[in-house]
């Protein structure tokens, strides 16, 4: 929660990696505070104001009960979240192998990171001289298919991009 807005307990909403599209009046909302205390919350309005929204929950009616939620961490249930095709929760990635067009694996998918461009898998690529970390930006020119439930991502990759030796010998 990024601040109080007006007298009636209306807070900011700062920008979330699913988008503040996921929240709606109604839905239950997890707030961990700074102190690590965690809240259940209803939302019970929500609205724009330049661009940004505000929203309202149950029980919070002015600026002083609202005060106390600036800088908490929103998080609702993972059942709340309605995906789109082509998009999914980084925890269904991590773990995932990344795979050629030939399905040889070339990596395993050991994070998500969200970047202003583009989101990026980072990958733990197994070798001869051992593990090693690189970045994979989630991309359509590289990403060609995300199974989740085979935990495969298909892959079609520049050399180098996953070993500078790999292009200096291409």
């Amino acid at each position: 929660m990024a601040g109080v807005f007006g007298l009636r307990g209306e807070l900011k909403v700062a920008p979330s990696r699913i988008g503040d599209d996921a929240l709606a009046a109604g839905v239950e909302v997890r707030a961990t505070l700074a102190d690590g205390t965690v809240r259940a919350l209803r939302v019970r309005a929500l609205r724009r104001h330049q661009g940004r929204p505000l929203v309202a929950f149950d029980g919070v009616g002015d600026a002083s009960a609202a005060q106390v939620l600036v800088g908490a961490t929103l998080t609702i249930g993972r059942g709340d979240v309605a995906l789109d095709d082509g998009e999914y929760f980084d925890d269904d990635l991590v773990g995932c192998a990344l795979v050629d067009g030939g399905g040889a694996v070339l990596a395993e998918v050991v994070a998500v990171e969200h970047y202003p461009a583009q989101d990026v898998l980072f990958v733990d690529v197994a070798g001869d001289r051992g593990a090693r970390r690189a970045m994979v930006p989630l991309v359509r020119a590289f990403v060609k298919g995300i199974d989740v439930r085979a935990r495969r991502i298909s892959v079609d990759l520049p050399p180098g991009l996953l070993d500078s030796q790999e292009a200096d010998e291409a």
